[in-house]
C-alpha cells in the first residue's frame, strides 16, 4: 500500500529588505518630505528607523545613488539628487515647457534618425497604409542634465518630408513641426502603462535593470485633426510624477 505525500507550499517570495527601504525613501522623497540638497539622515539612523543594520541600509542608499536620486558627499553624509518632476499630461503637452514650469532646464539627446516603413500600430495611429514610409525620431529627455525618459516621435514621411532635417537642427519636436508648416497641435489621447526597464532602457536611464518605467503612447493632430505623430515614451517611474489637468482646454 504506497502513501501518498504532499509537499508543503513554497514560501511566499518577499522584496528583499534592501528594496524595501529603497521604495519607502524614495516615495519620502516624492512626498516632499525630503527635497533637492536636503541630506538624509544618517545611517545609522537609518538602520534604527527600519530596524536593520547599517550594510542593509548602505546597500539601499546605494541603489538610490544609482538611479539618480541621491548623491553622497564624502564626510558630509547623503543628499537628495533630485525630487520627481510633475509632468503634465493633457491635450498639449510639451516638453520643454513642462521641464521649464517645474524649474528645471529642459535637454534632449538624439539618439537616432532614420526613415522606413510603418509597423501596423504606427499605420494604424497615424492613419496610414500598410508599408507607407514613415520618419522616426529616437532620443532621451533630460532634466538638469539627469535623463528623465527615452522616446520615440513618428511622423508621415509623405506630410512631413523634411521633419528630420529640422528636428537634427532644433531637438524640439515643437519647433520642428512648425519649420515644417505645423503651427499647433494637440493630443487626441494618451495612454499610460507601468513597465519594467530592459538593459538597454536601464543604461539611458541610469537607472537598475528591472526599475519600474512608465510608458505612454500618444496620438497628436494638427488643427484640421490629421495624425501627425505617433509617440511612445518610458518614463524613469522614480524621477517623474504624470499628471492629468481636468482644467485644460
Amino acid at each position: 500500500m504506497s502513501q501518498s505525500s504532499t509537499k508543503p507550499p513554497a514560501p511566499a517570495s518577499r522584496t528583499a529588505v534592501w528594496k524595501s527601504i529603497t521604495i519607502t525613501l524614495t516615495d519620502d522623497i516624492a512626498q516632499g518630505r525630503y527635497s533637492s540638497g536636503d541630506k538624509l539622515p544618517s545611517e545609522a539612523q537609518l538602520a534604527a528607523r527600519f530596524g536593520v543594520n547599517r550594510h542593509t541600509v548602505r546597500r539601499a542608499l546605494a541603489a538610490m545613488a544609482e538611479q539618480g536620486l541621491v548623491h553622497a558627499r564624502r564626510g558630509s553624509g547623503v543628499f537628495v539628487a533630485a525630487t520627481p518632476t510633475d509632468y503634465p499630461i493633457g491635450k498639449r503637452v510639451r516638453f520643454h515647457q513642462n521641464i521649464s514650469r517645474g524649474g528645471q532646464t529642459p535637454a534632449k539627446r538624439i539618439l537616432a534618425l532614420e526613415t522606413r516603413a510603418a509597423d501596423k500600430t504606427e499605420a494604424a495611429a497615424l492613419q496610414l497604409e500598410a508599408g507607407e514610409m514613415v520618419h522616426v525620431y529616437d532620443g532621451l529627455s533630460l532634466a538638469d542634465d539627469q535623463p528623465i525618459a527615452l522616446f520615440q516621435s513618428v511622423f508621415p514621411a509623405l506630410v512631413l518630408p523634411e521633419i528630420l532635417t529640422s528636428l537634427e537642427e532644433m531637438q524640439s519636436v515643437t519647433a520642428a513641426l512648425k519649420a515644417c508648416g505645423i503651427a499647433d497641435y494637440t493630443r487626441q489621447e494618451t495612454r499610460i502603462t507601468a513597465k519594467l526597464a530592459t538593459t538597454t532602457q536601464a543604461l539611458h536611464l541610469r537607472i537598475t535593470e528591472g526599475s519600474p518605467i512608465l510608458r505612454t503612447t500618444g496620438v497628436n493632430v494638427d488643427p484640421t485633426g490629421r495624425p501627425i505623430e505617433f509617440g511612445r515614451t518610458w518614463f524613469a517611474g522614480d524621477r517623474v510624477t504624470l499628471t492629468i489637468d481636468g482644467q485644460e482646454s
